[in-house]
């Protein structure tokens, strides 16, 4: 599996205040680090012709559901406004290390989805962050889509390298 060259570490939702500061919505699980004053992040846009730019973070902080963050090249709104629908991206080499059974999300889509009896389901192909658990869209080798919910009664093993996930079936995955 090839690792992508970029992480994603949030999403612009929208702006806030008239400052050019921006309502992110976080993917990252350090967002003390990834938003600390000083941090480098870069910017790509789907609508954008440009390439990406390279911003630098000013100021952060938690707020309701999302982050609050200023950026150097920002003074106003109508600065940050073309930005909404963003993604804010470090460079693979600035990631954390993953601790022993832990993840990147980029590690699990594509891996194969099997039950524990070795019958095969799927392969990932998306992963949904709803709130309380993360939930695999698995497609189904036979037609559609499964949500696999990220708990333990459910996954059971999880080996990147072999690009194998083990489910335990319960009833009401359909």
């Amino acid at each position: 599996m090839r690792e992508p060259e970029w992480l994603t570490v949030g999403h612009i939702a929208g702006t806030h205040g008239i400052r050019g500061e921006v309502r992110v919505i976080s993917r990252t699980d350090y967002p003390e680090r990834r938003f600390a004053s000083g941090s480098k992040l870069f910017l790509c846009h789907p609508d954008r012709k440009q390439r990406g730019l390279w911003l630098t973070v000013t100021s952060s902080r938690p707020h309701k559901s999302f982050w609050l963050l200023r950026f150097e090249e920002w003074d106003n709104v109508n600065q940050a406004e073309p930005y909404k629908g963003g993604t804010l991206m470090i460079g693979r080499e600035e990631a954390v290390g993953a601790e022993p059974d832990e993840y990147y999300l980029h590690e699990i889509v594509g891996c194969g989805v099997f039950t524990t009896d070795g019958e095969r389901i799927g392969t990932v192909t998306d992963i949904l962050q709803p709130g309380a658990n993360d939930v695999w869209v698995v497609k189904r080798d036979t037609g559609g889509e499964l949500l696999i919910p990220f708990i333990a009664p459910v996954v059971k093993d999880v080996d990147p390298e072999e690009e194998r996930v083990t489910i335990q079936w319960m009833e009401g995955l359909e």
